[in-house]
């Protein structure tokens, strides 16, 4: 785990999701995909350390108005930005529905598995997937890449998980990175005042556990999400080349690239 995170002052789950058994017995290359949460508060000291990765792609997941909230200090002039305009919100949907309903921890693990299932077909993820799966293809040998959302594990852990299929990594490993962003985020130690932040900030009283789906990462949410996308489009590997246009030709140069 201490090769694969990456510690910065003030940016979060930033993480090397290279280096598992991929297709064929050979492994993705590290040193080249990154994940992380958004880098809004980066210090000089993060935007310095950044530098040292040569990352020229960001796939940034964010809504528009998040990014707007949150601002970009990193990337700097030189990295190609993927983003969408659409799904713009007036409030985060998590927010509006613990603001609006009486929750316990059952109804926030419902509403976050829910979620898992809608994300994969929403406009703004297939049109931003999509383009990260075109753009890394094109990418030179020594260039990298980052995916990244606000916190970095839901709708990036979604991506991720799809990148690693195209490389053929094997559930098992899919989800164990997936599931690293409780450690890589502290989620434990953060948790409970991450809750009080949440209570000052919507006025409500919940329980600690409420807030774990929106702090934390559970292996039946990322579950939900490959799930709904074999449900809907017969399997991920139809999904990759029906919805987002990863077709054998474009898998088999993503393996070419990115497996050694």
């Amino acid at each position: 785990m201490q090769d694969r995170v990456k510690s910065f002052e003030n940016v979060r789950n930033f993480r090397d999701f290279g280096g598992y058994s991929g297709a064929g017995g050979r492994r993705v290359r590290t040193g080249v995909l990154f994940r992380s949460a958004q880098f809004g508060e980066a210090s000089e000291a993060d935007m310095t350390a950044l530098a040292t990765y040569n990352i020229k792609i960001q796939a940034d997941l964010r809504r528009p108005d998040e990014r707007e909230r949150h601002g970009h200090r990193w990337p700097v002039e030189g990295v190609q930005v993927i983003s969408s305009d659409k799904g713009e919100a007036t409030q985060a949907p998590h927010v509006r529905f613990l603001s609006e309903v009486a929750v316990d921890a059952p109804k926030a693990h419902g509403w976050m598995t829910e979620y898992y299932q809608a994300a994969p077909f929403k406009e703004q993820h297939i049109e931003s997937f999509s383009a990260w799966f075109n753009a890394i293809a094109e990418l030179g040998q020594d260039e990298a890449a980052v995916v990244n959302c606000a916190a970095g594990k839901d709708r990036t852990g979604i991506l991720c998980a799809l990148t690693h299929h195209v490389l053929g990594v094997d559930r098992e490993a899919i989800f164990a990175d997936y599931e690293l962003t409780n450690q890589a985020a502290n989620v434990e130690a953060r948790l409970p005042e991450m809750a009080r932040l949440f209570n000052e900030h919507i006025g409500k009283d919940y329980d600690d556990a409420v807030y774990h789906p929106f702090v934390g990462v559970d292996g039946k949410f990322l579950d939900a999400a490959l799930s709904s996308i074999s449900a809907q489009s017969g399997s991920l590997d139809t999904y990759l080349r029906e919805t987002l246009g990863v077709d054998e030709a474009k898998k088999d140069r993503l393996r070419a690239a990115y497996l050694a």
